[in-house]
């Protein structure tokens, strides 16, 4: 039984079977995560019941079979603009799709991460390259897949692993490959998606190339919890050592607001984290000497990056402070991503909220978040241009909150405009996620017994059809407002 031909129902019980496969397998994966990750097992833990809520959520989807749009228009011979043939439109599996897995979340964006969910839901086969910071718990989770997929009797060929670069690139290129979607760095991403778009027969790349995630508190907001804000900044700044996509890099504060104690001790306080790897190491080593060595920069929170005995890099947050003026001076410097506990505080002047909002705009074309802090019941007007300016250049908008942490339900939005994805109006996370990896064709004057099973009159696979009746036409426009 092929994957692509596989009814909404069959779909739900895969990967609701993959999902209990994976849960019986927490004894093995976890401490095989933490040998290679060197991430706590709490956090593991909790990261490995996301993937499963992910698959679940995914099952419910298939379940639900709305994903496949389903749309018939009747035959219509006084349709208003002429006569109207029978049209039957719905979403195909677009193909294969390779996924290349993030080192950052083993489980939840890794080998059975969103990725493959959502791609196994819309019926497509996967190709998964497995990130080389965790080969050995991406083969284990393969495993656990395959024999998920065979139980549910499809074929263990529906997923599989490549681990080599070069064999990945190799499958990017290979023309029976419809999609990718990939979670890593700016450099690699951009690379990839070059290829993509060059092959003789172009394909989408979902590419999420990280983020600087901006956030900006209001002096009302300041006022009423100044010392919530740093400790929760902080502690959004440290969680897993930085190394995720939706830190906050940048704080925007007001000028004289007295923080830069309070925040320093809540940096000290936290103890060096082990990074997930020697690559992400340097990187992040280069990136801390180059904020550093800027203009203008003070230093709130020196931090470090050490060896221990054990051979592993771990680092301690490093915060710095600059003003408005110097961060667009030193934009060179300061605004790439620093993939680790690493984040700027920015003083703006609060007499002077429009220099904010339109650095703002001019600093961060894309990102996958933005931020604002407001004190109880704060409207001006420049806050609501504020808000219309993130809008515009982030994928989720937050208020009073921090962005670490991705919800995983129907209405998330991960994804933001470029440089953070290559893809602006898609989403790696949340139910709408699926929608990268189907295509639609229309079916015109088609012979029922030709029909696939979803546009069918008798509605086999009971799925959602949302139809236009023959005679509508003459009343369009004719609605109560």
């Amino acid at each position: 039984m092929d994957v692509t031909e596989t009814s909404p129902a069959v779909r739900a019980g895969m990967l609701n079977a993959i999902a209990d496969e994976l849960t019986a397998a927490a004894g093995e994966l976890i401490p095989q995560a933490m040998a290679e990750t060197h991430l706590t097992e709490a956090r593991l833990a909790g990261e490995l019941k996301r993937m499963v809520v992910q698959l679940r959520m995914f099952s419910d989807v298939c379940a639900e079979g709305e994903f496949l749009d389903v749309r018939i228009d009747e035959a219509d011979p006084g349709f208003v603009l002429g006569p109207r043939p029978d049209l039957r439109r719905f979403n195909l599996p677009v193909g294969p799709v390779l996924v290349f897995a993030a080192s950052n979340f083993p489980f939840a964006f890794s080998v059975a991460g969103g990725d493959t969910a959502s791609a196994l839901a819309a019926g497509c086969p996967v190709i998964l390259k497995a990130h080389p910071g965790h080969p050995r718990l991406s083969a284990l989770t393969a495993q656990k897949v395959r024999s998920a997929l065979v139980r549910t009797g499809l074929p263990a060929e529906t997923f599989e692993v490549v681990y080599d670069q070069d064999a990945a690139v190799q499958v990017l290129r290979d023309e029976r490959t419809a999609a990718a979607a990939f979670t890593g760095s700016f450099t690699a991403g951009r690379l990839l998606a070059r290829i993509a778009a060059g092959r003789e027969r172009p394909i989408p790349f979902y590419g999420e190339l990280g983020s600087v995630n901006p956030v900006v508190v209001t002096p009302d907001a300041l006022a009423e919890r100044a010392d919530a804000i740093a400790s929760g900044f902080v502690a959004s700044v440290s969680g897993s050592a930085g190394q995720l996509c939706t830190k906050p890099g940048f704080l925007f504060l007001p000028d004289g607001h007295g923080l830069a104690q309070r925040l320093g001790a809540a940096a000290d306080a936290v103890p060096g984290h082990p990074l997930l790897h020697e690559g992400i190491a340097a990187a992040y080593t280069g990136r801390r000497a180059a904020v550093l060595a800027a203009r203008g920069v003070s230093v709130l929170a020196e931090g470090a990056v050490e060896t221990g005995p054990d051979g592993l890099s771990r680092a301690a947050p490093t915060l710095v402070e600059v003003g408005l003026d110097d961060l667009l001076d030193q934009r060179g410097a300061l605004l790439d991503e620093a993939f680790g506990p690493l984040s700027v505080v920015v003083r703006y002047a609060p007499d002077r909220p429009d220099l904010l909002v339109d650095a703002v705009g001019e600093l961060f074309p894309g990102a996958l978040t933005g931020t604002v802090h407001r004190g109880a019941g704060e409207d001006h007007a420049w806050l609501r241009r504020l808000v219309a300016v993130l809008r515009d250049r982030v994928g989720r908008l937050l208020f009073d909150g921090w962005p670490t942490g991705v919800a995983v339900t129907p209405a998330m939005q991960h994804g933001g405009p470029y440089p953070a994805t290559t893809a602006p109006a898609t989403t790696s996370v949340g139910t709408a996620a699926i929608q990268r990896f189907l295509r639609p064709v229309t079916f015109q004057n088609c012979p029922p017994e030709l029909l696939p099973a979803a546009l069918r009159d008798d509605n086999p696979w009971r799925v959602p059809q949302r139809r236009a009746r023959a005679g509508a036409s003459l009343n369009w426009g004719n609605h109560s407002v």
